[in-house]
């Protein structure tokens, strides 16, 4: 049976996160065939520089996001949004993996975005910029996948995402679409 391996970055560091939260939901309830892998660890990547992006000085956390989106077939991103926009460390990410221009390691790959927020809106300004950088970075956004939930703190209160059915249902269908696009673009 062939697998299809997505590699999944949360924009929030926090432990206890509800995006967090959501990417493990998105692990457990993966469709039969499809893994999803999350990266932990962007918490010590440093921010890109370019001076350190050359053989031999690349830091041993940015080499390790590299090489597990270079081992990926799709990229899922889960942002919260901070003061209305993406997280600095997702920003990062998709810094680290676009270099070299063009043919960096998430060149080309089909790239999902989704998230959960307090706001109402459920963070789409965070989602938005997100899909804009990973884009302009080279990947393939997947815009039919499409994700945001609203009133997170009080919506699961108490609950772990995967516990909520309707969540589970989303993410599932969100994952589902992210991997058909990434086993179309092989």
């Amino acid at each position: 049976m062939l697998s299809t391996t997505i590699l999944t970055l949360v924009g929030s560091l926090r432990a206890g996160s509800i995006n967090r939260q959501l990417a493990e939901a998105a692990a457990a309830g993966a469709p039969e065939g499809v893994e999803v892998k999350l990266f932990d660890g962007l918490g010590e990547i440093p921010f890109y520089n370019e001076d350190i992006d050359v053989e031999g000085l690349v830091p041993a956390a940015a080499q390790a996001l590299r090489d597990a989106a270079a081992a990926s077939d799709g990229l899922l991103l889960i942002s919260p949004e901070y003061n209305g926009t993406m997280p600095a460390v997702l920003k990062n990410a998709i810094d680290w993996l676009s270099r070299p221009f063009g043919a960096g390691a998430i060149s080309g790959m089909p790239t999902a975005v989704i998230g959960a927020a307090f706001g109402q809106y459920g963070g789409v300004w965070a989602q938005d910029d997100a899909r804009k950088s990973v884009g302009i970075a080279g990947a393939r956004v997947v815009e039919e996948v499409r994700l945001a939930i609203g009133g997170s703190v009080t919506r699961y209160a108490g609950i772990h995402p995967q516990d909520d059915p309707d969540t589970v249902e989303q993410l599932g269908e969100a994952v589902r679409i992210l991997a058909d696009a990434s086993v179309s673009a092989v």
